[in-house]
């Protein structure tokens, strides 16, 4: 499959890296307005083009990844999927519910596939994690706790202007802690109720460098998640635990890339070390980028929708915004199958 990668940022440089690690995709086209920014990937034969339509009616392109800021996603998205090109979008979707709903609407109307980017799904240690919950070792689940304490200075900020700026949304809570969030929805199911918390920290931006929040899921269980990216001086942790009737498992460090507590009901000190080591071994396995764009190509062969869905990246984004409401009304916010009411 030929790709085009739309946004030549940062984030570009691990989808440009993830195509040409995977055999079965080639990377065919970049775009970007500033022509500068495309130099790079001219060693991978990438077409430049600064004009979008203009590569969209390119006929050998079979699929686009979007890196660009979520404002942009949904016209990206709308113009991608009428040119009947796959998307691979990047988190988070969209700034806002209705947009979210539109870049589903309008894949699924002109049936290509869609797929959200959460990298952190696909770590070792996380789907070791997965496997663990899916095969009922931990039991009935009481509570689960994410937290994500990082150093985002100034220089990170200047880089983009989307980051901090409360019109993009792009605090702690939408910039950092989505992925966090996506993971107690992928362990934890659907929520109920939140409840949440956030302040500006020490710099001068407008979006929010400290939150913290409460989830009530619909199992009864409990969730709390602590995001901030006011850290002094560097990266501090990445962790999410959750709390079982027959163990406790812990990842965390300062990129959530092992176990830092495992004891569950019934497994040996050997069973125990095996995952353990199975993980240590590998920490970072496949990046999250190749796997999801490996994963959308199989999904177009076989037919099905992808791990991680358009779907998946509305619920994220309607949990955000669910924080962020409950952040500014001081007061619980109920939720219905993961919809505000």
């Amino acid at each position: 499959m030929n790709f085009a990668i739309v946004g030549c940022g940062f984030t570009a440089k691990k989808h440009a890296a993830a195509i040409n690690r995977i055999p079965e995709a080639k990377m065919a086209a970049v775009c970007d307005m500033d022509e500068s920014a495309m130099e790079q990937y001219k060693e991978y034969g990438a077409k430049a083009y600064t004009n979008y339509n203009e590569m969209l009616a390119d006929d050998d392109i079979d699929a686009v990844c979007i890196c660009t800021p979520a404002c942009s996603h949904t016209m990206l998205v709308e113009q991608a999927a009428a040119s009947k090109k796959h998307i691979v979008l990047e988190q988070p979707m969209a700034l806002t519910l209705d947009e979210t709903e539109r870049i589903v609407e309008v894949c699924r109307n002109n049936d290509v596939k869609l797929t959200v980017v959460q990298p952190v799904r696909f770590r070792p240690v996380v789907m070791e994690l997965r496997k663990i919950i899916d095969a009922g070792l931990l039991g009935n689940i009481s509570h689960a706790s994410a937290r994500i304490n990082l150093n985002r200075n100034m220089d990170f900020c200047k880089e983009s202007l989307s980051r901090g700026a409360k019109q993009h949304e792009a605090g702690g809570v939408m910039g950092q802690a989505i992925d966090y969030l996506d993971l107690l929805l992928w362990f934890m199911g659907q929520p109920d109720e939140v409840f949440s918390m956030a302040a500006t920290g020490f710099m001068n931006m407008e979006a929010e460098q400290v939150a913290a929040g409460l989830i009530r899921f619909e199992s009864g269980a409990i969730g709390t998640i602590e995001t901030s990216t006011a850290v002094y001086y560097r990266n501090f942790e990445e962790s999410i635990t959750i709390f079982g009737e027959k163990g406790t498992v812990k990842i965390g460090g300062p990129k959530a890339l092992s176990f830092e507590h495992f004891n569950i009901k019934g497994l040996s000190e050997t069973e125990t070390e095996t995952i353990m080591e199975k993980v240590k071994s590998d920490p970072w396995g496949i990046p999250g980028h190749e796997q999801t764009i490996s994963d959308l190509i199989q999904s177009i062969k076989e037919n099905r929708e992808p791990l991680v869905t358009g779907e998946d990246g509305k619920s994220a984004l309607e949990l955000v915004q669910a924080f962020y409401e409950s952040a500014r009304t001081n007061s619980p916010i109920g939720m219905k199958r993961g919809v505000l009411i």
